[in-house]
């Protein structure tokens, strides 16, 4: 293999370059990040909602401690669990992390499944309202009174576009639609068709990761016993007795919430298990389809194609001739 290579152009007003790997849950992109890392003198930032809280590990599939050794990352249990973290958070602190290993002279690679974060990093977020406590309070009252699915309906009717992408029971992100459509007096849709996500800081290169579906959901299983084998129950109860409330937000994410579920006695482990594999397959779904939508996105499988990708990052930070 040739020497490293400096990520950073050395000519015009070319923009820095990264290599970013994504695409679905269980395909391999932590360990595939920490080989390119060690082959191209990188370091990693994680792109994962879950894993920038701290004592989330196990639920996450957080890289674990032979990975974090190999290469430094970044963004990984940086904030409290009980702390609110949103993508605007992850794009101004993915970004400073960027700068600075791009300062050191090394390759940025950006690793994780959570498709807004990138698209935050690589071109911004629309230009939404702020929030408002009160209307919010409002629909979260009525969310309580008539269920999410009441919620959804106002969605459908005033911007179906949203509503069709969004999860039935994503209770967060339907009541932020609806309140920006209140606010602004314009479907959320319509807002982010506007904005486009057109100007990107940053010459990208997308490394997607995926492979034959059921293949997937194979893994996702395989997944969720280690998981649980690994301490997922103990974990769980130690964040309740720290005093972390289950209706938080990282304790809603899947794995946690079932889990929660259990400790109070209203299901068993077993039932708690099946509903982390069937949650996450769901979850992988739309995971698919969100990144499947981004035609700039090279497509592999791990490790059958390590070589190829090793070829197409070294081609894409090769400095210029």
């Amino acid at each position: 293999m040739t020497s490293p290579h400096s990520p950073v152009p050395s000519h015009g007003l070319s923009l820095p370059r990264l290599v970013i790997i994504q695409g679905p849950t269980a395909t391999g992109k932590s360990e595939l990040a920490v080989r390119l890392a060690e082959r191209f003198n990188g370091e990693i930032v994680g792109a994962d909602s879950l894993q920038v809280y701290r004592g989330m590990v196990i639920g996450s599939a957080a890289p674990g401690p032979e990975l974090l050794k190999r290469v430094p990352h970044h963004l990984i249990g940086i904030v409290g669990p009980d702390t609110p973290f949103t993508a605007a958070d992850f794009a101004r602190e993915a970004g400073q992390a960027i700068d600075g290993i791009l300062r050191r002279g090394r390759a940025p690679f950006v690793v994780g499944g959570t498709g807004l974060y990138i698209r935050a990093l690589i071109g911004g977020l629309i230009d939404a309202p702020a929030g408002d406590d009160d209307l919010r309070r409002e629909l979260g009252a009525w969310a309580e009174r008539e269920g999410v699915q009441a919620l959804l309906r106002e969605l459908e009717r005033v911007d179906p576009v949203t509503a069709a992408r969004l999860h039935p029971n994503d209770r967060l992100r339907i009541i932020r639609a609806l309140e920006i459509c209140r606010i602004a007096g314009t479907p959320f849709s319509l807002l982010t068709s506007d904005h486009g996500f057109r100007d990107s800081r940053f010459d990208a290169l997308k490394v997607g990761l995926s492979r034959d579906r059921n293949e997937l959901y194979r893994r996702v299983e395989e997944r969720v016993e280690r998981m649980l084998a690994a301490g997922l129950v103990d974990e769980v109860r130690g964040l309740l007795e720290q005093g972390l409330s289950r209706e938080t937000k990282s304790m809603r994410a899947i794995g946690y919430k079932e889990i929660c579920r259990h400790l109070d006695g209203s299901i068993s482990l077993e039932e708690a298990r099946e509903l982390i594999k069937r949650d996450t397959r769901r979850y992988l779904k739309r995971q698919l389809t969100w990144f499947f939508r981004d035609s700039a996105t090279k497509w592999f499988e791990y490790p059958e194609n390590f070589a190829s990708i090793c070829s197409c990052v070294e081609e894409f930070l090769a400095p210029p001739s």
